[in-house]
């Protein structure tokens, strides 16, 4: 990760130059940059409805990573009435960028500050009242509820979250409270840079054995977390965290548990949750959420405590819950078609899987559902690859595709086809289906072939799975139905 020593992010005017603006947790960056009337720009391999929203509020964007894109950045800078002339920009890079990417060696020759995109954030959240969300599953969707529970709540907050929401039409918002409320990610160590008013987190697993040896590394990342947080809130139904942490709060949905906040008289229904909050002895009241499942009420209950940290009364927190729907790729409804229903979720890691697979069942019911699969980098698959096997209970067909690499090199005997042996020989699912597609092309093919009336089709993974989710909708919506129930193949 890069290392910046002795040098602090200047937000007062000097332009912000992103490589890879396009990713989400870049972009929110760059959102809450722009909205603070700075300049920015940025660039990216392919541009996307992200990168073309960012230039529509006034980013400067450039299509492929050259090195001439930071010249003409500074040129078009230096040419803006009142703005201050000579200044190299600001360069923020993720991890995903590599020190031999043409912009980032320009950035050097040009003596060109250069951050990385969590020395922004960091810097941004000591300008407020800061909360974090870390953890390694569920931080998006926490994020979220939190931060729909802050604007419900008439807080007016700033948010950057891991996903899309559509209560404020993206993955990050400027409002003019004081809070400033972000998801803090621990994949690459940068977690550490974060001192948060208020810190929450969820749970804590390996799930990055590209960063991390252990489970034991990953403990030191959070526990540096927790130690910076002046408050924190963190999930007692996490065993790691229940041995090696001391919050300040927890919260649990065992309603015999001695968390302060606590669920009692739960169900889980097709349609939504809904349970008794406690806060510590006393009823607080009751809770119904339309997103489905027990890591979903798990993850109000953050909210709720947060919101109680900031004095909101219960009611208030309880009807912005109510009306939360749920953010992008986190079983997201895509459409339905032909009587199929069509869903798209984040889920990359054995566990995500279970509880989302666990979700669609309580969903589905006794509808087929069919899980199609895209593991996510090379590395995860072979340290999980036994926990995967096993990950799949709950589907009654598994598809799997090839690994979407994320950058990383190739590891010998790995490959989606290896994951979908180990699975075939767990999985006890109704059908016992499982199958491989090596490309996303010969993907689509099987599916138009495969997918009948009434299947739940599940779309799993960190990768691009999601981008043949719109064609197979389309397809099922013109194909007509033979007498046995198969849609026509194409």
């Amino acid at each position: 990760m890069l290392e910046t020593i002795g040098i602090q992010v200047d937000f007062t005017g000097r332009p912000f130059h992103f490589i890879g603006i396009g990713g989400i947790g870049m972009s929110a960056i760059a959102h809450v940059l722009l909205e603070q009337k700075l300049s920015v720009s940025g660039s990216d391999k392919r541009l996307n409805h992200i990168t073309q929203r960012l230039q529509e509020h006034g980013a400067c964007i450039f299509e492929g990573q050259t090195a001439e894109n930071l010249a003409a950045f500074s040129a078009a800078a230096d040419a803006q009435p009142g703005a201050p002339t000579g200044l190299t920009p600001q360069v923020i890079c993720s991890t995903a960028i590599s020190k031999t990417n043409p912009e980032y060696r320009a950035a050097i020759d040009l003596n060109c500050p250069i951050f990385h995109r969590s020395d922004v954030l960091a810097g941004l959240m000591q300008r407020y009242r800061g909360l974090a969300v870390a953890g390694t599953h569920g931080k998006t969707t926490t994020t979220s509820m939190i931060g729909y529970v802050l604007l419900k709540a008439g807080l007016d907050p700033t948010i950057l979250v891991g996903g899309e929401v559509s209560a404020w039409q993206g993955n990050a918002r400027v409002g003019s409270g004081p809070f400033l409320l972000a998801e803090a990610d621990e994949s690459d160590g940068s977690l550490v840079k974060f001192s948060p008013q208020i810190g929450v987190i969820t749970n804590i697993e390996l799930d990055h054995p590209d960063h991390y040896s252990s489970i034991d590394d990953v403990v030191r990342i959070f526990r540096r977390f927790a130690d910076q947080a002046q408050i924190l809130v963190a999930c007692a139904d996490c065993d790691t965290i229940s041995k090696t942490l001391s919050p300040t709060t927890t919260y649990s949905i065992n309603a015999e548990s001695l968390a302060d906040y606590r669920a009692s008289d739960i169900h889980y229904g097709e349609r939504g949750t809904s349970a008794t909050v406690w806060e510590r002895n006393q009823p607080l009241g009751q809770l119904n959420l339309q997103v489905l499942g027990a890591h979903n009420l798990s993850n109000s209950l953050a909210a709720v405590a947060v919101g109680r940290l900031l004095g909101l009364p219960f009611a208030v927190i309880a009807e912005a819950l109510n009306g939360f729907e749920g953010a992008r790729r986190r079983y997201e409804l895509k459409g339905e078609a032909n009587q199929i229903t069509f869903i798209d979720d984040y889920a990359h890691h054995p566990s995500e899987i279970q509880v989302t697979l666990a979700a669609a069942r309580l969903q589905a019911q006794n509808r087929r559902i069919v899980a199609i699969f895209q593991p996510h980098r090379y590395s995860r698959t072979l340290t999980f690859l036994n926990e995967f096997s096993q990950a799949f209970a709950e589907a009654d067909q598994v598809v799997l595709t090839d690994i979407y690499a994320a950058g990383e090199a190739m590891i010998p005997g790995i490959s989606g086809k290896t994951l979908a042996e180990a699975i075939k020989a767990n999985h006890a699912g109704q059908h016992g289906g499982v199958s491989y597609q090596p490309t996303l092309k010969a993907l689509s093919d099987y599916l138009s072939k495969m997918l009948r009336p009434g299947d739940v089709a599940l779309f799993l993974g960190a990768g691009n799975l999601n981008q043949i989710i719109p064609d197979l909708i389309a397809f099922h919506r013109q194909c007509s139905v033979q007498h046995n129930g198969q849609p026509l193949a194409r």
